[in-house]
């Protein structure tokens, strides 16, 4: 496993889940670590944690994102990683959500990380990293997700050209399915049951695979099983339709039982 000891990393998204989970595995293994996030307060407390450099931003900011990059160098003194990790869901089917919400979902999830992709491309040395943190709904749309389902096919398929683009990168995408974070919010109840369908992973899982995935890039999808049974629907829809019903119901189960484990945490 590759080391990332003196190495400069940005990490969007990183005050919490997936990303902080990110961070910390980085930190750990003695990156300087450039916590980015939109809250100030949090992303203040979380980067002292684990003696990484807060950098309060709001993603959607795309001024502030794009002069992200040099602002590291100029601070931290090199760039060599990113991680894309920020994103927002507003759940449902198109026809309930705002076109302010269906705005904001293609802004942060897809054009945030290109921009800043963009950005970075100008400071990575040779060998330098970027990786984007997608989902499954990315491999196959997801019904009552579509414009997320949308931004994450897009972001994947970004990410596969521009590492055609620039072969002296390592470039590449995380592809997780259901993540144990407060990503799902409050109301378990505006959750497609299909979400739950597959195995849930912990943030320290996904964060492994972005590791992976920082070192030789590609794609990892989480779990390996979903992102084979993701490809095989998206290749004959016809059978993920045949599916769905059976689909549902173990989703529903499953979705149950996660909100049984949370009300006991409380």
């Amino acid at each position: 496993m590759k080391s990332w000891s003196g190495e400069v990393v940005v990490v969007t998204g990183g005050s919490a889940g997936i990303g902080l989970s990110v961070c910390r595995k980085l930190a750990a293994d003695g990156a300087k670590v450039v916590m980015v996030a939109r809250t100030a307060d949090v992303v203040q407390r979380e980067a002292a944690g684990i003696g990484a450099v807060p950098w309060p931003l709001d993603v959607g900011d795309l001024a502030a994102l794009a002069a992200l990059p040099a602002a590291v160098v100029e601070r931290c003194g090199r760039l060599d990683a990113i991680v894309n990790n920020a994103g927002v869901h507003h759940r449902g089917r198109v026809d309930g959500r705002t076109t302010d919400q269906l705005a904001q979902m293609v802004h942060v999830n897809l054009t945030a990380p290109i921009v800043l992709s963009r950005a970075a491309l100008d400071h990575l040395p040779s060998g330098g990293a970027i990786v984007q943190v997608a989902s499954l709904a990315g491999r196959l749309p997801l019904q009552d997700a579509a414009t997320y389902s949308a931004t994450k096919a897009g972001l994947r398929f970004f990410t596969r050209a521009l590492a055609d683009e620039r072969k002296d990168l390592v470039i590449g995408t995380v592809s997780p399915g259901p993540v144990d974070t407060g990503f799902f919010g409050e109301d378990l109840s505006q959750v497609s049951d299909m979400v739950f369908s597959q195995p849930m992973s912990t943030p320290d899982e996904v964060a492994d695979a972005v590791l992976a995935v920082m070192e030789r890039g590609g794609e990892v999808s989480l779990p390996a099983s979903s992102g084979a049974l993701t490809t095989l629907g998206y290749l004959i829809p016809g059978l993920s339709r045949a599916l769905r019903p059976t689909m549902l119901k173990r989703g529903a189960a499953a979705k149950a039982a996660y909100g049984e484990k949370l009300a006991k945490r409380q």
